[in-house]
């Protein structure tokens, strides 16, 4: 694997073959995980830091301040909030979460997620599933 460094809000890859680095921004990491979580079957939306109605006029690229990520040498550590559809198991929700986000992160940037923390905030009891 290749040498990694983090700095500030920048995720930098070193390549092994000195071809140069790699910088990805924390906010890019957010997103993919965002986006992945909203992918969810059961997931209503996520319950951050931003209204729901704020993201939906702002578009995806904000999802990213609804998770918080944190590095550890070379793997991320996920935190997400997200409000579950009324009918669907909690738990399998939430493990489906944890599934998708560290796949997503993996084939996406090569991180290695050490951990996603979901906390389920509430649940979505409108009628459309």
């Amino acid at each position: 694997m290749a040498d990694v460094e983090k700095d500030d809000s920048i995720y930098t890859i070193e390549s092994e073959d000195k071809m140069g680095y790699i910088q990805i921004a924390d906010d890019v990491v957010s997103s993919i995980a965002a986006i992945a979580i909203t992918e969810v079957d059961g997931v209503s939306r996520l319950t951050g830091n931003i209204p729901t109605e704020l993201i939906a006029k702002l578009g995806k690229r904000n999802l990213a301040k609804s998770v918080r990520i944190a590095y550890d040498n070379d793997s991320v550590k996920v935190d997400a909030s997200i409000q579950v559809k009324f009918g669907y198991n909690i738990v399998d929700v939430s493990k489906a979460v944890q599934e998708k986000v560290k796949s997503a992160l993996s084939l996406m940037t090569g991180l290695e997620c050490s951990s996603v923390n979901v906390r389920v905030s509430g649940i979505d009891f409108n009628e459309d599933k």
